[in-house]
């Protein structure tokens, strides 16, 4: 079992891979924290957590003058008998009271991990891969009852955590916060790291020291959010890539979401995360009950390459579902940057047979094919195919791709809707809303109310009408404004700051049965980009469009920092025009297909125009890019250089079986009498050689990871070095 209970202790010791996570019953009835880090082999609670006297912290009992909660690390806090920390839960009874007390009731240790009801999550294939630890908790005043869910996977350095918050009672309680996890770590000399931006210039890396006080991210954007991805991690000092304690906390949803890190007085530090209790609240009648999204904790002895190591492997095989969870990718081409909304059957075939020349496997019809879709001010919600530029319907269009060799893909954005279409003219209630004011708009939109069940029927049956009446293989799924006025038509007042949660818990319901219907279609999510980059989405759709950035300067840093967490094989990475739509730089086309063959590849221009020698070099990147994907999308991925550091860039790939090797090096502005440089690699072999299979040149494994490999001479700016190797 990789859970053991020790009655005499009433202490839980989780073991998973090469760590220990360790929980106890406090004398008080309290569940008390005691250690997270490397593996243990016993640990006894005394030894761990000391209880003592502190001026202006309270007593929670007076016969124990050493017990205040503030003063203990604790598992699932709460607020207003004696801990002062941000509590991870808070509840007001029907007397407008906020105080709850949660003791110990009882446990359970399961093998295996059950599916958290309405809500993605991680997950196993053998009951073997897993235990799981049900803690119950209960407030015998109010009737709450709180059962805390832990999951150890035996393999991984994974420990996961949620929460299912019950009324046992015979009055009615309102969630006013409801967390996923909290955990109290004992001292606070941490650099937090997590990953920020804005749209086209997502997830960047930012790292800070702890200091006294909260520290947080956070999005009230009803999606998890271009600017702030649902994720941090705790990095011991002088942390690197290969060395140093990082604590990773990764949350799957796909919603408003806090993210917050308390430093108190004694300097001891406090991680919280979960949906975000800002405008948010949940009414719970006697015998309801609500859960809560799943936390997925990593830690790392190896620096972030082993937490990164760990969420890639486990996002990719236990997050991610379906056919295409372990299939190659194939190598597309979008007609968006090249066409925009002006086009016709004709110039979409032409582009088409172009992709098809390349050797391009799949062509994606993006945004404009439906309704009165000139413009974006238009024909949301109307998915019916617009006949004055296809007259022959789609079905036509599919076939004319199809006969180029190609698979044929489509664009929606079925959350969303047009003030300008028949939908809206029709159900003008259907959107989110407040009585009597006015709506925002975003993109010339407004978004469904997802949490209508009407509302919620339709967007499956529009969607599955379309994909039912021609062979679509790829469906890119879209999400292109926030939410603002969120309120519902349908939900009591006492229930509308409710709407956003149930806005996801419909949108997750939504595509369960899109998917699982359409279990052959490759789907990819977006939002303007990578607004909804998370753990949430990628359980149902395993890639995402990583930002509709595709300049390759600025897709060296969104791409570095979405690896810390995210596997290579989520990430959608195209090649497109110069000069760049989003920022207008030019680059060569050679470093446009190097940076886009570090993800899922494709191309987003229009390559019937392209020269001879365009067209060339783009036929060789594809080739290049069939032989390599497999061990691109699948194989270990270290980082080796950060743009957020320096003028360079640089990663590798090995293929698991080690036979394999791609580094990839990148220059962003050229330099005068510029140093020479060496590049060094890692996760080889030191015992066996390598040949370059460019020049034939042997290398030994030690070689190349401690003394490295000469980088060519630059020429200009933005230049790129791919170097692949062969195990002899």
């Amino acid at each position: 079992m990789s859970i053991l209970y020790d009655q005499e202790q009433q202490l839980f010791h989780l073991r998973a891979g090469d760590m220990s996570y360790v929980l106890h019953v406090l004398p008080s009835g309290h569940l008390g924290h005691v250690y997270w880090g490397p593996k243990l082999r016993s640990l006894k609670a005394a030894h761990a957590v000391h209880a003592r006297e502190r001026a202006f912290s309270p007593v929670y009992n007076p016969k124990n003058q050493n017990l205040s909660l503030d003063t203990i690390p604790l598992e699932y806090p709460g607020y207003g008998n004696s801990d002062y920390r941000q509590p991870a839960y808070q509840v007001q009874l029907e007397n407008g009271t906020t105080i709850t007390d949660l003791q110990y009731v009882s446990h359970t240790i399961e093998s295996g991990k059950k599916a958290l009801p309405g809500l993605p999550s991680t997950y196993v294939e053998r009951e073997e891969e897993a235990d799981t630890l049900d803690i119950v908790l209960e407030d015998k005043l109010s009737g709450l009852q709180v059962i805390l869910s832990y999951t150890a996977y035996s393999k991984r350095n994974v420990v996961t955590r949620s929460a299912k918050l019950s009324n046992q009672g015979a009055e009615p309680l309102r969630l006013q916060r409801a967390l996923s996890m909290s955990v109290d770590f004992p001292h606070d000399q941490y650099d937090l790291l997590h990953l920020s931006g804005a749209w086209a210039r997502e997830r960047y890396m930012e790292t800070r020291p702890l200091r006294s006080g909260t520290q947080s991210i956070e999005s009230r954007r009803g999606a998890s959010s271009h600017q702030q991805n649902p994720f941090i991690a705790l990095l011991g000092k002088g942390v690197t890539e290969e060395t140093g304690d990082v604590y990773g906390f990764s949350l799957v949803y796909s919603g408003n979401f806090l993210a917050s890190v308390e430093v108190d007085q004694f300097h001891t530090t406090r991680v919280s995360m979960g949906i975000n209790p800002f405008d948010f609240s949940w009414l719970l009648k006697a015998g309801e009950s609500f859960q809560t999204p799943e936390v997925v904790m990593v830690y790392s002895q190896t620096g972030l390459t082993g937490m990164s190591h760990t969420y890639h492997d486990l996002y990719r095989t236990r997050l991610c579902r379906g056919k295409y969870r372990d299939s190659s990718r194939p190598v597309l081409i979008n007609n968006w940057e090249a066409t925009y909304f002006d086009f016709n059957a004709d110039k979409i075939e032409a582009i088409a047979a172009a992709g098809s020349e390349l050797g391009i496997e799949l062509f994606v019809l993006d945004d404009g094919w439906f309704g009165r879709r000139d413009n974006d001010r238009s024909s949301l919600g109307d998915w019916v195919v617009d006949r004055k530029k296809l007259p022959n319907g789609l079905e036509d269009l599919v076939e004319r791709v199809r006969k180029q060799g190609m698979q044929f893909g489509l664009w929606f954005e079925p959350e969303m809707i047009s003030p300008d279409s028949e939908l809206y003219r029709k159900h003008p209630d259907w959107c989110l809303h407040v009585p009597n004011r006015p709506r925002s708009e975003g993109r010339n939109q407004l978004i469904l109310d997802l949490s209508r069940a009407d509302v919620c029927d339709y967007i499956v049956a529009s969607v599955s009408r379309i994909l039912s009446g021609a062979p679509i293989s790829y469906v890119k799924w879209d999400m292109n404004r926030h939410m603002t006025e969120i309120g519902s038509a349908l939900l009591p007042a006492e229930r509308q700051r409710e709407t956003a949660h149930r806005y996801m818990l419909g949108l997750y319901d939504v595509m369960e049965r899109v998917t699982s219907s359409f279990p052959d279609v490759l789907f990819e999510s977006c939002s303007g980009g990578g607004g909804r980059f998370d753990p949430g989405i990628l359980h149902y759709m395993p890639q995402t469009w990583t930002s509709d950035n595709t300049d390759a300067v600025t897709r060296l840093k969104i791409q570095y920092g979405t690896s810390l967490v995210y596997p290579i094989s989520s990430m959608g990475a195209h090649v497109s025009a110069v000069p760049n739509h989003q920022v207008h730089r030019v680059t060569s086309l050679k470093m446009r297909g190097d940076v886009a063959m570090s993800g899922n590849f494709g191309y987003e221009l229009d390559v019937s125009t392209f020269t001879p020698e365009e067209r060339e070099l783009a036929k060789r990147q594809v080739a290049l890019y069939k032989e390599l994907r497999e061990f691109v999308q699948y194989g270990k991925f270290y980082r080796l250089l950060s743009p957020f550091e320096q003028n360079d860039a640089a990663w590798m790939f090995v293929s698991e079986d080690g036979q394999d090797v791609l580094a990839c090096s990148f220059r962003v502005l050229a330099e005068p009498n510029e140093p020479l440089s060496r590049l060094k690699l890692k996760g080889l072999d030191p015992q066996r050689d390598y040949r370059d299979t460019e020049t034939g040149e042997i290398y030994g494994g030690d070689e190349l990871m401690y003394a490295g490999i000469s980088l060519p001479r630059q020429h200009g700016d933005f230049d790129s070095k791919l170097f692949r190797f062969k195990a002899i």
